[in-house]
């Protein structure tokens, strides 16, 4: 008798097919149910994706930030589908009604600490892989911002007190310190 571990494997079809109100991702086939965010990981989303919004909007810019919930395909397959915190999307040519075709140049994931190890670890390697430009892990918890900026090879760590440089734009700093998470 064979005792190995049957593997199930997981679609996208899964993800549409979930009862309402339930969240999940789907990463290589694995289904990954998401908790509720609380309040503070919503606060930052929201003062975030404002903040990028506002100066994406002064500049004139082209790309456009989608806060969650909004559907990334990141492969061109059918076991890919994330929902990342923030994405920017500077390739119009990717958006779709269903959300975006392909890679983010930019994405925001803030931690909550039932996405921990997702955020740090799979995300992490599966938004690099994927030709995600640059990835920021905003923790509340460790009052800390990591930022990864895939074109250069490069992370730095922040904390809430710093003032931290976009990547993918020149002249965008955000200062944390003035992001109350209380």
């Amino acid at each position: 008798m064979d005792s190995a571990r049957q593997i199930e494997y997981y679609t996208i079809d899964d993800i549409y097919n979930l009862p309402d109100g339930q969240r999940a991702e789907l990463i290589d086939g694995e289904l990954y149910m998401m908790a509720l965010p609380g309040r503070i990981h919503q606060r930052l989303v929201m003062e975030l994706s404002f903040r990028i919004r506002e100066h994406i909007g002064n500049k004139s810019g082209d790309c456009e930030v989608y806060p969650s919930p909004f559907a990334v395909f990141l492969n061109d397959d059918d076991k890919n589908y994330l929902e990342p915190d923030i994405s920017v999307i500077c390739d119009k040519n990717k958006l779709t009604e269903e959300g975006c075709q392909g890679a983010p140049d930019w994405i925001v994931e803030v931690v909550s600490s039932s996405s921990r190890p997702m955020d740090y670890n799979k995300k992490l390697f599966k938004y690099r892989t994927a030709g995600v430009r640059e990835y920021w892990i905003v923790d509340p918890m460790k009052q800390q911002i990591t930022v990864y900026n895939f074109e250069h090879d490069t992370f730095e760590e922040y904390s809430f007190t710093d003032k931290v440089k976009a990547g993918i734009y020149e002249d965008l700093e955000i200062d944390f310190s003035g992001i109350s998470i209380e």
